[in-house]
């Protein structure tokens, strides 16, 4: 949970692929901060309208919409709309994702890669082009990515996603250096393996093996992530650009 310094009060945010999973405490943990929320989704409507009830019935301001995060003109038809309902967009956070198989490489078909790429590359790039004319203006910003641990573990088989999350951290570290002079901070967390409704289908064994790795000793909760964001967003990190904050207990350490 958030603590009261670390406080998004006067702030919008818009966080992609927040209706479940780590989105929806990232935008839960942003809105008990303070901030008016933009929560989007893509597919599952009903899902989405029960976070919102939530993320309302906890005191939360924000707006609920739906469009795709790697589709021009609905991103640029969302952020229009949040900024005629809610405000002017503070914060982006990056965080929609597709399914994850792992498969073999000559499993793979470039349709496959594509897919990978336009939710890590295409995807921010799209929203970042849409919120920048005002954050430049108003000299303030933060657009946070939501990466993963797969690039420094290089985990197998799963190339088409580490090799999009690998571009989607090269594009933060650029972006970083780019907009830094203007007062946009742009940063990445990567989360380790975090039990989420996607997960429930996977194999014991493999979570077993995995909790083993971890020298917390314990699994990771979305609330871990939430909280990376939140203080990426906040005034406190004003100062950090370019960095990528592995979330996950200590097992990408050194």
């Amino acid at each position: 949970m958030p603590t009261q310094s670390l406080r998004l009060d006067g702030r919008v945010a818009l966080v992609t692929g927040s209706s479940k999973g780590l989105g929806k405490a990232i935008a839960m943990a942003l809105g008990a901060a303070g901030a008016k929320v933009a929560l989007n989704y893509r597919n599952d409507e009903a899902a989405a309208r029960a976070a919102f009830e939530e993320f309302r019935a906890a005191g939360h301001a924000g707006g609920l919409y739906r469009a795709s995060a790697i589709d021009e003109g609905e991103v640029s038809a969302m952020v229009a709309q949040v900024e005629r309902e809610l405000g002017p967009v503070d914060i982006v956070v990056v965080n929609a994702t597709p399914a994850q198989p792992l498969k073999p490489i000559e499993e793979y078909d470039w349709a496959f890669h594509q897919a990978m790429l336009d939710y890590f590359v295409k995807s921010p790039f799209l929203l970042a082009r849409a919120v920048l004319p005002g954050m430049k203006a108003r000299r303030r910003g933060r657009i946070v990515n939501i990466g993963s641990e797969v690039l420094a573990r290089g985990v197998a088989p799963f190339s088409a996603y580490v090799a999009a999350k690998g571009a989607q951290n090269g594009w933060t570290r650029s972006m970083a250096r780019e907009l830094a002079p203007f007062g946009i901070t742009v940063n990445m967390v990567s989360p380790g393996w975090i039990p989420v409704e996607r997960h429930k289908d996977d194999p014991a064994e493999m979570k077993e093996e995995y909790l083993r790795g971890i020298p917390v000793g314990r699994w990771g909760v979305p609330e871990d992530v939430a909280g990376a964001v939140l203080y990426l967003a906040s005034d406190e990190a004003s100062f950090v650009a370019g960095v990528d904050l592995h979330v996950n207990g200590g097992v990408t350490v050194g």
